[in-house]
């Protein structure tokens, strides 16, 4: 587990009460025990996953993180889950994507929440280190204009600083997109100068 996993852990222990411990303790038990490749119509994963909000409340992401890295599922069961999932249960699924897929495999998952106007699913997908590391050049001058464009805040888009710099075709963009913005009596979203100046320097 990593340390910012091991510490989210210690965090849910002291905010949960004791049932919701109990819950997640045999919740963590089964998943990390079950057969994650089989076929079955639901997964006793997706069980767990879909219980985490009754037991754990507001809690319910870090707790389907810290289930998902439990399970260790691969892409093809993860991709079988996604697509039956609820917006709440994938978001969960793309803040996990770091700890469970080491390459690029499961960008189409990525891609598929890029594609909507769920801003939670955006930011998940656009803004996370999975999609920093792993997002082509192109993808992920999309995914910052995606942000822009729903309204989710660049300064949290990780990696920006590293892959604005010196970029001129995300320059281009962005000035494009304000240009459109002022010519359809639109605001300019503040976050776009700011990433207007990053491309100009170097990293």
């Amino acid at each position: 587990m990593t340390p910012s996993l091991t510490d989210d852990l210690a965090v849910l222990w002291e905010r949960l009460d004791a049932p919701a411990r109990a819950w997640l303790a045999n919740a963590v038990l089964d998943v990390a025990a079950a057969d994650h490749v089989s076929r079955r119509p639901v997964s006793l994963l997706e069980l767990r996953f879909a219980e985490a909000g009754r037991h754990c409340g507001s809690l319910e992401d870090v707790v389907r993180v810290l289930l998902l890295h439990a399970a260790q599922p691969d892409v093809d069961a993860l991709t079988r889950m996604y697509t039956r999932s609820s917006g709440a249960e994938r978001r969960a699924m793309l803040q996990a994507l770091p700890f469970l897929v080491p390459g690029p495999d499961a960008l189409p998952l990525v891609e598929d929440a890029l594609r909507t106007n769920d801003t939670r699913l955006v930011a998940a997908a656009a803004v996370g280190p999975y999609a920093a590391r792993h997002l082509d050049a192109h993808g992920w001058r999309h995914a910052v204009l995606k942000c822009l464009f729903t309204g989710v805040p660049l300064t949290e888009v990780s990696g920006l600083e590293r892959r604005a710099a010196g970029d001129g075709e995300l320059a281009r963009m962005l000035t494009d997109f304000a240009a459109e913005r002022r010519a359809a009596g639109r605001p300019v979203p503040a976050d776009l100068d700011r990433a207007l100046r990053l491309t100009t320097q170097d990293f």
